[in-house]
């Protein structure tokens, strides 16, 4: 199958289903099988719209996080160091991926976020 068109609401293509459905209609794709011998018409309806505010406060699974284990917690200590992470001598903390730190359960020894 081959996506050979994909058309906003209003462009040729797209007037019935947009007297249709209206403001609700996003786009409109063409679909064309040839091995089929089919062409099928596909749309995208906005089903729900409400104010959404972004948490700025979330981190980013990829954001490097700082991490403190306490001098003698040796087996939190290898469990950090098996997975390879950075020690920075200089700050005295590990230095690890956020989601590392949330699938090994540390996430409240992070220093920063």
């Amino acid at each position: 199958m081959k996506i050979n068109r994909k058309l906003k609401p209003g462009q040729k293509g797209t007037k019935k289903l947009l007297e249709k459905y209206g403001d609700n209609l996003l786009s409109v794709r063409y679909i064309y099988d040839s091995e089929k011998q089919v062409m099928m018409k596909t749309i995208e309806l906005l089903v729900e719209k409400k104010r959404w505010i972004p948490n700025k406060n979330k981190i980013r699974y990829n954001k490097v996080v700082h991490l403190r284990i306490d001098y003698g917690e040796v087996s939190i200590g290898r469990i950090v160091k098996s997975a390879g992470r950075i020690w920075n001598k200089e700050k005295g903390y590990w230095e690890l991926p956020y989601r590392e730190v949330v699938s090994l359960g540390l996430d409240n020894r992070i220093l920063n976020s």
